[in-house]
């Protein structure tokens, strides 16, 4: 991407910390505009670009790095079925990320925490999470995203754990899964379109 102005190259200096966040920042924004229109690309290269740090925010919250996984691919479900909602205005595509994220793992610990303690102790702490009718939601859309997936073929279902837990390239995907190349790329294509289809049902 490159930035124009209508007063010449000199406002924008590529070197500067401020300036190569603002263009990160803008870059990222504009691949979840394009995941909003469907762009299956567009959301490759956004987990890439944004998986290490929502990944990094829900481990420091739960600590338990299978569930930080878990919600990951749940927060990167919810961005593709919801992209549509980003609104730059109210912040950038990380900020929104995050926030999924965050609201992700508030409700799993919420729910760990009530097997833990059982329902009566649980009612007797304070509660930090998102109001029930988010709490409730979260966990159907948990649920409904575990029931696409178990839809999925095996290879394929594979195909797609493995590029939203490693953020691996097709061509990664293709050589751990000894498939050509066009083969993953269909694969990946043809599952996410199925997940989509399935979430919206």
């Amino acid at each position: 991407m490159t930035d124009t102005t209508s007063g010449g190259t000199a406002d924008v200096d590529p070197d500067s910390p401020g300036d190569a966040d603002r263009l990160r920042r803008e870059r990222v924004n504009q691949m979840l505009a394009n995941v909003a229109s469907g762009d299956e690309q567009a959301f490759a290269e956004l987990y890439r670009a944004t998986s290490p740090r929502v990944f990094g925010v829900i481990v420091r919250m739960i600590h338990d790095r299978g569930e930080a996984e878990d919600i990951l691919q749940e927060v990167f479900a919810t961005a593709w079925r919801r992209a549509d909602t980003f609104d730059p205005a109210r912040g950038s595509a990380i900020t929104w990320l995050v926030a999924l994220a965050r609201n992700r793992t508030i409700d799993r610990m919420r729910q760990r925490r009530e097997e833990l303690l059982g329902e009566n102790d649980a009612s007797e702490i304070a509660d930090e999470s998102p109001t029930p009718a988010v709490a409730a939601e979260s966990s159907e859309q948990r649920r409904r995203l575990e029931d696409c997936l178990d839809r999925l073929d095996p290879q394929q279902k594979g195909a797609i754990r493995e590029a939203f837990f490693t953020g691996a390239t097709y061509g990664e995907l293709a050589q751990r899964l000894a498939v050509p190349l066009g083969t993953m790329k269909s694969w990946i294509r043809r599952s996410l379109m199925q997940l989509k289809l399935c979430l919206e049902q």
